[in-house]
């Protein structure tokens, strides 16, 4: 017997595609860097495992590495210590940790549309009530304040938001960021941040949430930066006090997260400035390619993503966002339909720009020669 809980949610529109992609399709829907992680932390995983550190470690994560996390923030805040951290598997384990935690049954969560696939479902997950707030190509994908203003009611608990983005990949302005803070601290609200992207700008640094409010959680990932998507290592931020809570719920869902990892991410975050900002690079040529292809592909219109690897165009052809992603599947080509994070994403695909160059000029070749079939007809 399923129960209830299990039934409210879905399996993601991204595995849905990656699930039913024909063999050798080119993949352009799943949001992983096409990279290895630095050589100096894939070094130091074999050493912990080859050297015995294969045992349980502390709740919160090694005392090293957490150390190492704070002082990657001192300068939001220089009064964080590792007592602010919490070493997560995944910075989806540490976004649902942050949901049992903070939203109790009947709460309203306030949620970006479109928005990560996550968010409204860890809300659902634990009773609370997800609350989409828009995210409009009008605006640049970036919160309408007034909107966010009027969505807050007596039950809202918390905002989610997320920059850079996953799908729209928009980056918060500085002066965006402020005034959300004004609002979560007018309201008595709390902030969780998910900003697994901040490495990953294309203008501008990235904006966090943390130091800008003493109502905010951060949750971020190794997974991005040091292209260590399968090691499942991520981290929370938040005040001590609600750290401590955190933690606790943690624990119930892993007890602690694996140590020959944390070990190798730590010496990956001793070495990888370097290999972070070539990969950035990478990315900042691959967008230029994805834009200048799209902009050439009839029905297309695209707002250029500041952050993250994602373009995520709009169709005007007369088709839903499931039919285009599914037509253009059964071409080899894997994509996400945009409607899978909200239902702003309609008319919309979210196309991930972490693929070789070769791959991008073929899948979104066959991308062209679908929209040119139906632009024919």
């Amino acid at each position: 017997m399923v129960s209830e809980r299990a039934r409210q949610v879905e399996l993601s529109g991204i595995r849905k595609m990656f699930e039913a992609a024909p063999p050798n399709s080119i993949n352009l829907g799943l949001g992983e860097p096409d990279f290895e992680p630095p050589k100096e932390a894939i070094e130091e995983m074999v050493r912990a495992v080859r050297g015995g550190l294969n045992h349980y470690g502390p709740s919160a994560g090694i005392p090293a590495l957490r150390e190492k996390i704070a002082d990657g923030y001192r300068d939001r805040d220089p009064s964080i210590t590792r007592d602010n951290v919490v070493v997560t598997g995944s910075a989806s384990e540490g976004l649902m940790a942050a949901a049992l935690a903070l939203y109790d049954p009947g709460d309203e969560v306030l949620v970006p549309d479109p928005g990560f696939v996550l968010y409204s479902p860890h809300a659902r997950l634990v009773g609370a009530v997800p609350v989409p707030y828009s995210l409009t190509e009008a605006h640049r994908y970036l919160p309408d304040l007034g909107e966010l203003e009027q969505k807050i009611t007596p039950k809202t608990r918390a905002i989610v938001v997320n920059s850079p983005s996953n799908p729209t990949g928009a980056v918060f302005p500085r002066s965006v960021v402020d005034r959300i803070c004004a609002l979560a601290d007018r309201h008595e609200l709390t902030i969780v941040s998910d900003e697994v992207y901040e490495r990953i700008v294309y203008g501008a640094p990235a904006t966090s949430f943390w130091g800008r409010s003493d109502r905010v959680v951060v949750a971020n990932s190794f997974s991005k930066t040091l292209a260590a998507t399968g090691w499942r290592i991520g981290f929370l931020v938040a005040p001590r006090s609600l750290a401590v809570e955190l933690n606790k719920i943690h624990y119930h869902i892993m007890a602690c997260p694996p140590t020959p990892t944390q070990v190798a991410v730590l010496a990956g975050l001793e070495s990888s400035g370097d290999a972070i900002a070539e990969m950035v690079r990478e990315f900042r040529a691959r967008r230029g390619l994805v834009l200048r292809i799209l902009r050439g592909i009839p029905g297309l219109d695209i707002v250029p993503p500041q952050g993250a690897f994602y373009a995520f165009p709009r169709f005007s052809w007369p088709k839903s966002a499931t039919e285009v992603a599914t037509a253009v599947l059964a071409r080899g080509v894997i994509t996400t339909p945009g409607d899978a994070f909200g239902s702003l994403g309609a008319s919309h695909l979210r196309i991930s720009f972490a693929a070789s160059r070769p791959n991008l000029t073929r899948g979104l070749g066959i991308l062209r020669e679908y929209a040119e079939e139906i632009a024919g007809r």
